[in-house]
């Protein structure tokens, strides 16, 4: 057996150094937003930002991308600071997508995916059979290859979002930012990006970036996380470590809801009077238990209480005591309704 005695060093793309993010104001006034951020951004790695509304997820975005100057601190890129890159080398190193309104109704799919080529195809922005090329399999990435020759304002808000995010595929950057790029679109197409931007950043060792509400994909498909919060220190880590360590739940419990860190998702503390007692399938005792305790009743896993034993989709048997008659229920809404009533009237 070979013990692993060295951590593989991971490469990164972008380093922060004491950074403070914020807005100027007339007559040098500052508006701070979030100080003392100190992070690295890895090649082959998902991160997804997470925070509150207001909290600065889309400032450090534009920060990062250099749309907005920092308050202070140093962004260093491949150990370059970002003041001494053009608006042209960047371009060539960032590609950045943002949930501002989209004003390029008038143009083709294909037209606004092709601006991505910009920093490639020089002053006259001509495209080449190979950029033409790159831009096709951008859009068969994101699955929009079929409205090419739509306008965009004809798309629907999902569809635009996929053409910037495969505007922002075009343009063949090593770090690519999105802010919100699942905002818009149904739970399949949602994990559908996120897989795909996964699959860039193994691939192709992109460092990838990205701001998110969806924090149970977030957990499922994140590499990393970094939590923002006006009154917490900037925190990152493996959302692994940082939900068994508890941390996660400082940034996001609120009051009657928790994180719980056993089944990866937010629970609502409702205030439960009825205990009882469920037995039986684990999937089918889960969903039952879910259902009671939205009727203010607390599913335990000790004997003497009022059970129900789960043996089927459309088998519920109840049991109110030892010596009661047990009471079949075709379905779970049929029980939790029974129940309500009977407990209603019982107290």
């Amino acid at each position: 057996m070979h013990i692993i005695t060295k951590i593989k060093t991971k490469e990164t793309n972008i380093n922060i150094r004491n950074l403070s993010i914020g807005y100027f104001l007339k007559h040098g006034k500052q508006i701070l937003v979030k100080n003392n951020i100190n992070q690295e951004l890895y090649k082959g790695e998902v991160t997804c930002l997470l925070g509150a509304n207001g909290s600065g997820k889309s400032t450090l975005l534009r920060t990062l991308a250099g749309f907005q100057p920092s308050l202070a601190g140093e962004i260093l890129y491949n150990n370059k600071s970002i003041q001494n890159y053009s608006d042209a080398e960047r371009s060539l190193l960032i590609g950045l997508v943002l949930t501002d309104k989209i004003y390029a109704g008038g143009i083709s799919v294909f037209d606004l995916v092709s601006l991505g080529r910009h920093p490639h195809t020089g002053f006259f922005g001509s495209l080449k059979k190979h950029d033409k090329q790159i831009v096709r399999n951008s859009m068969e990435k994101v699955e929009i290859t079929h409205k090419a020759d739509v306008y965009v304002s004809e798309l629907s808000d999902g569809e635009r979002q996929k053409a910037m995010i495969a505007k922002a595929l075009a343009q063949e950057c090593p770090i690519i930012l999105l802010d919100e790029p699942t905002a818009f679109l149904d739970t399949g197409s949602r994990i559908e990006i996120m897989y795909l931007l996964k699959e860039l950043a193994v691939k192709e060792q992109k460092s990838i970036l990205l701001s998110t509400h969806d924090i149970d994909t977030a957990i499922r498909m994140g590499d990393r996380f970094w939590l923002i919060d006006k009154n917490l220190p900037f925190t990152s880590g493996m959302p692994e470590d940082l939900i068994i360590n508890d941390i996660f739940s400082q940034f996001f419990d609120k009051k009657n809801i928790q994180f719980d860190k056993q089944t990866g998702v937010f629970q609502t503390s409702y205030k439960s009077t009825k205990d009882i007692y469920i037995s039986g399938d684990a999937t089918l005792c889960h969903w039952l238990g879910n259902a009671l305790k939205k009727k203010e009743f607390n599913p335990v896993e000790e004997t003497g209480f009022p059970q129900i034993h789960c043996r089927a989709a459309n088998e519920f048997v109840f049991e109110e005591n030892e010596s009661a008659e047990k009471v079949c229920f075709r379905n779970i809404e049929e029980l939790v309704c029974s129940l309500s009533y009977l407990f209603t009237h019982l107290t």
